[in-house]
C-alpha cells in the first residue's frame, strides 16, 4: 500500500496540469480571436496599443505557451496576464465605442 500514493499523485498532477493548460489556451485564444475581429481604428480611439501590437502580443504568448512553457511556466503566466488585460480593459472599451453592438 505504501507505493500507491506516488502513482495516484502523478495521475492527479497530470489532470490538474492538463486542466490549467486548457484554461490558459482557451483564455488566450478568445482574446486573440476577439482582437483579430475588431476594427483597427477602435484601438486608437480608446487610447491603447494598436491592433497589430495586441495581436502580436497575444499570438506570441499563445505560441510560447503551447511550444515552450507548459501550463504553469513563465510564458503561460505572462500570456494569461496579457489576455486578461485585453479582455478586462481593452474589450469593454471597444464595446463601449461601438455602443455595445455585436455578440462579443
Amino acid at each position: 500500500m505504501a507505493y500507491s500514493a506516488p502513482i495516484f499523485y502523478g495521475v492527479v498532477l497530470f489532470y490538474i496540469d492538463t486542466i490549467i493548460m486548457i484554461f490558459s489556451v482557451v483564455i488566450q485564444a478568445v482574446a486573440l480571436i476577439h482582437c483579430l475581429t475588431q476594427r483597427g481604428d477602435g484601438f486608437q480611439a480608446i487610447g491603447t496599443l494598436p491592433k497589430g501590437a495586441w495581436a502580436a502580443i497575444l499570438a506570441v504568448c499563445i505560441v510560447l505557451t503551447l511550444l515552450v512553457s507548459g501550463s504553469i511556466g513563465i510564458f503561460s503566466l505572462i500570456g494569461i496576464g496579457a489576455a486578461l488585460v485585453y479582455l478586462l480593459d481593452v474589450r469593454p472599451g471597444l464595446k463601449d465605442l461601438s455602443d455595445g453592438k455585436g455578440f462579443w
